[in-house]
Order: C-alpha cells, then structure tokens, then sequence
C-alpha cells in the first residue's frame, strides 16, 4: 500500500537517511560534547529524546563503552555520581532539560545534542553536539531523533563500541533507504490497536514508535519488552490489531500472535531481507503519518502538542 507524502511530516521522514550519513560524517566536530570511553554517564532527555537516551544507553554499555543510564530529565535521582550528563533535546529549550543542565553545572561534565544553535542550551551543557541540518518544521518528532542516534551509533563504531549484533551504519542507512518507500499491508494501517515491543537497545525504539503513533493519530497504542508480552500485553491482542517487533522475535512469540488472531509485524528478526532496528522505526513513522490521515488528523499538527515544553517559573 502506498502512502501519503503530502504533509511535512512525511516529507522530513523521507529525508532520513540522507540525514544519517550527514550525521556521521559531522562526528569529528561533535565528539567533544560525547562520552569518553571508561566513563560513568547519564543520558537524559523528555519525550522522544528520553526513548533514544534509552536506545543508546544499552547500545554503549553493552559495546564495552561504559556504564550508562537514561532518565527523563525531571527524574534524574540527585546525588548520584557520573561522570558526565549528555543532554538530548531537539529545541534548546525545554525547561526540565535546561534545569538539571544548570543544576548540575561545574560538578559534573556536560555535554548536549540539538537541532538549534541558537537556544539556551549552547550556554547551559559544557559542550553542545549541534544537527542543525537534522531541524524539523514538524511538531512531531522524526529525523532528529533518528539522526541523533546516528550520530551516537556512529560514534561507538568509530570506538570499536558497536555491541555484537548491530549492523555498521552504513548498512542501516541502506535499509533505511528502502524503509522510506516499502510499502504497509492495508490490514496494518487499518488496525485498531498496536503493541510495539523491543529488546534490549529496541525497546526504546518501540517506546518511539508507540509514541508517534499517539501523538500523530491519536491511536491506542503501547509498548513493552518483547518478553514481557506474554505477561499481560497478550490480553489485547486479537483480530484487527497488530503486534510490531522491533529486533530479533522471541522463540514461540510469533506463535502466540498467531493463536490469539493478531497481525504480526517482525521485519528486523535477523533474517535475510530484514530491516535494522532504526531503519524499521521509519515504517512505523510513515504508519503513524497514513493511520493519521486516515482519521482525518493532520499530522503537522497533532492535538495538544508544542514543538518544545517551557514551563513558566514555579510550574516546573
């Protein structure tokens, strides 16, 4: 099925992969605001950006880089000791990001990513990574995200920190560029619930994907570690709704879908012809743009959303 490209949306997906290499080659000017090898960080960030701090803190600790954690900014547990805080937001200006950024100033190491130089965030973290070839137009958050873990994908490459398993970027850049145009079975699109799992580093991919779809169409949507589905998520599952495996299907999971009438998608299983993990994020982008135009939603302008959320004094 193929779909829509007429809203701003979809165009920024289409520009992705693209924008991962743009996001690779920029490394060599963006390293100093990125960890160091050996040491103790926290990755923090809100919305989208929390759910990638989450992919990339399994995907450097598991490479050997060093130990790391990812919160929402607003839940980062004081006292605890890191080396360095790394920063992920899109606008500069989100306030629970700028407010630990500032808080935690001269006592530990900080460094940020973003998409717009020209915020308060270049003069709140040590160091600032700037995208600024990776900006969105859009509310909802895509290419930014997707080019923000690039770029830190690339960096545990270019360190020999890339975990077992996780295909060089490159690669994912292929598969990324047939993500923007594979089609989407009808069944899928016209579903009325979803259910995104992952392991390990996917589990935030699909925490993303879960998010996008809600925020673009407004749809009953959820997200859990694959092997947790059996564990409560199953009871939902039926005719006309999907379950949406990012990375390698549990033994026996497929099976269940099966049994109880979902609609399986399970692109990124490690089989020939499969996609990446990041690559397959971009066919539940595109699925969160068609559900929405569906519904009659305009993508470019979700319900109730800002492009950044700042808090006035004492609301934070």
């Amino acid at each position: 099925m193929a779909l829509s490209t007429s809203s701003r949306t979809s165009a920024e997906i289409a520009s992705q992969p693209t924008l991962w290499r743009q996001a690779a080659a920029s490394l060599p000017r963006q390293a100093r605001a990125l960890p160091r090898r050996g040491e103790r960080v926290a990755v923090v960030g809100c919305g989208t950006s929390w759910f990638m701090a989450q992919s990339y803190a399994i995907l450097r600790e598991t490479g050997g880089h060093g130990e790391t954690d990812a919160f929402a900014a607003s839940e980062f547990p004081s006292g605890r000791q890191y080396d360095r805080v790394l920063a992920i937001t899109r606008s500069g200006t989100t306030t629970e990001v700028l407010d630990l950024l500032r808080r935690v100033k001269g006592t530990v190491a900080t460094g940020a990513i973003t998409a717009d130089p020209e915020t308060p965030v270049m003069q709140a973290a040590d160091a600032v990574a700037v995208l600024d070839f990776a900006d969105e137009e859009s509310v909802v958050q895509t290419r930014f995200a997707t080019a923000n873990l690039a770029l830190l994908r690339a960096h545990l490459e270019s360190e020999g920190a890339l975990p077992a398993g996780v295909l060089p970027l490159d690669a994912a850049v292929r598969d990324a560029e047939r993500a923007v145009y594979e089609g989407l079975d009808a069944a899928v699109v016209g579903a009325e619930q979803f259910t995104f799992l992952g392991t390990g580093w996917t589990c935030g991919l699909a925490q993303e994907a879960a998010l996008k779809m809600r925020e673009a169409a407004g749809a009953w949507t959820e997200a859990y570690p694959a092997m947790e589905y059996r564990h409560g998520p199953i009871s939902i599952t039926g005719p006309g709704r999907v379950t949406w495996a990012f990375g390698r299907l549990p033994e026996g999971l497929g099976d269940d879908v099966a049994r109880v009438g979902g609609t399986l998608v399970a692109d990124s299983t490690g089989t020939a012809g499969s996609l990446d993990p990041l690559a397959d994020l971009i066919r539940a982008q595109r699925l969160a743009v068609a559900c929405a135009e569906a519904r009659g939603y305009d993508p470019d302008r979700p319900r109730n959303l800002t492009r950044s959320v700042v808090l006035q004094d004492g609301h934070a």
